[in-house]
């Protein structure tokens, strides 16, 4: 649509930051902050000492990346059909495994059943949006104020 309009939205490859050290460390961040959080928050949702959640921020960072976009891939009409609702169902197999895959390196990560992995999915999602967001506008992508251009 043109400029103009009331709807504009343009295609943008992403950028370099996003894929260097930096963005690999802001997102790994993310991730702890997003999981300290939620399991904070949720009560079945359990996560022992800094080793167990570094290293399931770890294991979450890694399904995420390898095994998501594939559960994505083949639940894409029926992500569809709920209106993206799926989605949240994909998010809370993705901690289950998390959980599962961190217990067989006996790592104190433990999530209780359906509901205590829906809401920890569903907090983890919203705390890494809002975190990945500043952190994009602030960190890897900081705004040029006027003074700098001069």
């Amino acid at each position: 649509m043109r400029r103009g309009s009331f709807f504009y939205w343009q295609w943008r490859a992403p950028r370099s930051e996003d894929f260097g050290l930096l963005g690999l460390l802001v997102r790994f961040v993310v991730n702890v902050a997003a999981l300290w959080i939620a399991q904070a928050l949720v009560r079945g949702f359990d996560i022992h000492g800094a080793g167990a959640l570094i290293f399931g921020a770890v294991i979450f960072g890694v399904i995420n990346a390898f095994i998501r976009p594939v559960v994505a891939m083949f639940s894409c009409l029926l992500t569809a059909l709920t209106l993206g609702l799926f989605t949240l169902i994909i998010n809370t197999a993705m901690l289950g495994l998390t959980a599962w895959i961190a217990g067989k390196f006996s790592l104190a990560f433990r999530v209780d059943g359906f509901i205590a992995a829906f809401l920890g999915a569903l907090i983890i999602s919203l705390v890494s949006t809002i975190l990945s967001k500043w952190a994009t506008t602030n960190i890897l992508r900081p705004s040029k104020r006027p003074q700098d251009l001069w």
